[in-house]
């Protein structure tokens, strides 16, 4: 390995995107057991490496410098090799002061919570220090000294006006983990999680739905990164170049979620959007049928509604932990608060509105299998994907012409 990434597990990572974007090396992802930390740092078999997590103390005694600010913070996430020699540094400090920037979450004379204790931890630590936050509180499932514990925190520091996740909690694969319940802190004005998958937390979209600022981690990814790859080369870092790079990774891993009623043309539409971009597309009905090997309308008969509804959790949790693909979704989907909240985390909504007049009713469809039914079904549910959906896309003439409706509208071009 010449350029990569060391880390426990990397398998949620998007780094090797990002350097790609921005630099003309080839860039590995390497999990490494301590052991193999060790073998890597001590053969220097390599020209320079990000470190993550759990490894970014751990790697300090092999370096031979420590930059004065990664010593400062205890926690380097960058090793170049010049010469034989180590040289550790930390670039996740101009990160996260970029990533705080661009959410516009304000921390001067605000108590801040931030949640765990390790090298990212240390990293905000120090960021949130000098943007000179009025307090500090550490919160840690194993509290020492001055940390406190997370029921501390919910009962003694329910005023925290910012909080910060910086722990895994809620990363891919578990991406329904939350580290707090936000409800617990009624002055909160904004949050920061350094995880960027999935590209929402729902630490995040708590706080989004009280119409907080908040924003994970994908633009400090990006920022440090490039700031990474010009202690790589020995350049100076093009800050121009993080807002590219974090664009360019949010566009190619965030779904495009469709949602409306049966046979407003979810598939059709999210067929063609595929064939256009080259996204792979996932129908929650079809993922379903396989999985119960039965039709939907034997699953209702057999099973009743409320086995199917459990099934299609299932299957829109599965299809919502992807990145960058198309999510067709059954039409009473968007009905359950929890689909559209594991949808939003990788994805944007898009509501096809085709008039109720243009529906058709099929027998293959138990809730709308007459037009009585039908039109009941879509006075319900109506107002709930407007509420739902990200993008409003008024559905009345060919599916081509919905599929680049979508794509306008969360700005993809063709």
């Amino acid at each position: 390995m010449e350029y990569g990434l060391i880390g426990a597990k990397l398998g949620h990572s998007f780094s090797r995107e990002i350097h790609a974007s921005i630099a003309d090396y080839h860039y590995e992802l390497c999990e490494l057991s301590p052991e193999g930390v060790d073998a890597l740092l001590k053969n220097r078999d390599f020209r320079a490496i990000n470190v993550t997590i759990p490894y970014k103390e751990t790697v300090i005694p092999y370096l031979d410098f420590v930059s004065e600010s990664a010593r400062k913070i205890g926690a380097v996430n960058t090793i170049v090799n010049r010469n034989g020699k180590l040289f550790g540094d930390n670039t996740d400090y101009a990160g996260a002061a970029a990533l705080i920037r661009h959410a516009g979450v304000s921390i001067a004379g605000k108590k801040t919570l931030i949640l765990g204790t390790g090298g990212t931890s240390k990293t905000l630590r120090a960021v949130i220090g000098d943007t000179n936050a009025r307090e500090i509180v550490i919160v840690s499932r194993r509290p020492n000294g001055s940390e406190v514990s997370y029921a501390d925190a919910a009962e003694s520091h329910s005023d925290a006006e910012v909080i910060v996740n910086t722990t895994p909690v809620g990363m891919y694969p578990k991406n329904g983990d939350c580290p707090v319940d936000l409800r617990a802190f009624p002055n909160l004005e904004g949050a920061i999680d350094v995880v960027y998958n999935p590209l929402r937390t729902n630490l995040i979209l708590q706080a989004q739905a009280r119409g907080l600022p908040a924003e994970g981690g994908l633009y400090m990814l990006a920022a440090q990164a490039v700031y990474a790859s010009a202690l790589f080369t020995g350049r100076e870092a093009d800050e121009a170049l993080i807002e590219k790079a974090y664009r360019g990774v949010l566009e190619q891993k965030r779904n495009i979620a469709l949602i409306g009623m049966p046979s407003c043309g979810k598939t059709t539409v999210g067929r063609i959007i595929s064939e256009m971009t080259g996204r792979r597309l996932l129908d929650t009905d079809e993922m379903i049928v396989r999985r119960a090997n039965r039709s939907i309308p034997e699953i209702f008969e057999q099973s009743g509604e409320a086995a199917f509804r459990a099934l299609e959790r299932d299957a829109v949790a599965e299809a919502a932990k992807q990145s960058g693909v198309i999510i067709a979704t059954g039409g009473g989907a968007a009905i359950d608060p929890r689909n559209v909240q594991m949808l939003r985390q990788n994805g944007e909504l898009c509501f096809l509105d085709r008039p109720l007049e243009k529906l058709c009713v099929t027998p293959d469809r138990p809730l709308s299998k007459s037009a009585l039914s039908l039109k009941k079904r879509f006075e319900e549910r109506y107002p709930i994907y407007c509420s739902a959906c990200d993008f409003h896309i008024a559905v009345s003439g060919k599916p081509e012409d919905a599929a680049r409706q979508v794509l306008n509208a969360i700005g993809e071009e063709i």
